[in-house]
């Protein structure tokens, strides 16, 4: 068997294997994990005969908008590779996000996107991805922060000042320091050479310094851009399946469930799968809410934004070229 034949039938039995895993793990995650998700299948089932379930189509409108911002983060990233149309974009998005589904971590989405590039120097696209990446943990850091001060000041400052008045001066500290970051790539890049498990990479992200501040900021507008989005698919959600609370205490709750589930590493095959939903069930808890319904809407979000697409992505995938002659035209 020559080379080339041996490269298509990798290529082939690689397919076959993401495709095969990712969905006996959709068809593990929703079907056969517990009888929670037995009961949610119930509980949705209600929402649909709803006549809030409008809501349900307008959070699954929402899909590619949620992916678009990405998509425009990436192109604008990709472009110190190559030059990359918004549909590709989009495609290496979808790609990425599927390969990222079966990853730990949400790994696989580096290697989805960097094979979805012509160019040979493709890891160089490393760094791009994890800029992409920070930008929006900074979104996430700076509005989870004003949410999870919320629920400090309200349950926690009158029975412990002390421990309170730290989780502020911490939040604060923390949004401080990932924006310095953020707008100082030498510094970032110097952290990451610090870290042993990832210092070798040092040197495929070094195109992260070729980002100049107003484009960081593009980025970082996009990154809240999506956010919006995403954080207003929840409470779309949490209303349907019938968790009442005010206005700000929807943002709030939201907010600070994307906060934690951030800072939560991932051991899962599932896209933090379960991470979201124990922090979202204890801050609504807080809130007064019943723990399944807030469940419901957690695992419907999951199910729209994450294993919808993922499935979506499987097209591009079966269709991805792994071995590219020549450059980029």
């Amino acid at each position: 068997m020559n080379i080339a034949a041996n490269r298509r039938f990798l290529l082939l039995s690689g397919k076959a294997l993401v495709v095969v895993l990712t969905l006996y793990l959709l068809y593990q995650a929703i079907f056969t994990t517990s009888d929670t998700l037995l009961n949610w299948r119930n509980i949705f089932q209600n929402a649909v005969d709803s006549p809030l379930r409008w809501l349900f189509i307008v959070t699954a409108i929402l899909i590619p908008v949620n992916w678009g911002f990405e998509a425009k983060k990436w192109q604008l990233l990709g472009q110190k590779l190559e030059p990359i149309s918004y549909l590709r974009a989009y495609r290496a998005v979808m790609v990425g996000l599927t390969l990222g589904f079966i990853t730990p971590n949400r790994l696989g989405d580096y290697a989805g996107r960097v094979l979805e590039l012509k160019s040979k120097q493709r890891l160089d696209a490393i760094g791009a991805i994890f800029i992409g990446r920070f930008c929006q943990l900074v979104a996430t850091v700076i509005i989870g922060s004003v949410g999870l001060l919320y629920f400090i000041v309200r349950f926690y400052w009158a029975e412990y000042p002390g421990v309170s008045l730290g989780l502020v001066f911490l939040l604060l500290v923390v949004c401080a320091g990932v924006l310095l970051l953020l707008y100082n790539a030498q510094a970032l890049v110097a952290l990451i050479s610090t870290i042993k498990p990832i210092r070798s990479l040092v040197k495929y992200v070094a195109i992260m310094q070729r980002y100049s501040s107003a484009e960081v900021s593009r980025l970082l507008i996009l990154s809240l851009g999506r956010y919006s989005v995403f954080l207003l698919q929840f409470v779309l959600l949490l209303i349907l399946f019938d968790v009442r609370l005010s206005a700000l205490q929807y943002i709030c709750g939201v907010a600070g469930t994307f906060y934690i589930k951030s800072i939560v590493p991932s051991v899962s095959l599932l896209s933090d799968l379960g991470a979201r939903e124990l922090s979202a069930m204890y801050l609504f808890g807080l809130l007064g809410q019943d723990s399944l319904q807030v469940l419901s809407a957690s695992l419907s979000l999951w199910l729209l934004n994450i294993a919808v697409p993922s499935v979506v992505g499987l097209y591009f995938v079966l269709r991805l070229r792994l071995f590219r002659k020549g450059t980029p035209a």
